[in-house]
């Protein structure tokens, strides 16, 4: 598991830094939909846990409650980007 976090970070730099500046908001919208499944795969797995696994329903509360802000986050940032790039 180390070895996929590791190999997913090096992948990570080094696709993030052969990006131009233009694609970065078009990526970013991206990676925020990408994590609206994210979001989606948190609420099914906790309708499919018991009631009384009360660890298991706080952590995927806090899975769909950071999974959420870094949605909404994202698509704030995203949108003040875009207004940059208006013509006056």
């Amino acid at each position: 598991m180390i070895y996929f976090v590791i190999l997913s970070i090096f992948v990570g730099i080094e696709v993030i830094g052969g990006v131009p500046t233009v694609l970065h908001t078009p990526l970013m919208s991206g990676a925020n939909a990408i994590h609206g499944v994210v979001i989606v795969g948190a609420i099914f797995v906790m309708l499919n846990t018991s009631p009384d696994d009360y660890i298991s329903l706080t952590l995927g509360f806090f899975a769909v409650l950071l999974g959420t802000l870094n949605v909404v986050g994202g698509f704030v940032v995203t949108d003040r980007m875009l207004e940059m790039f208006k013509k006056k």
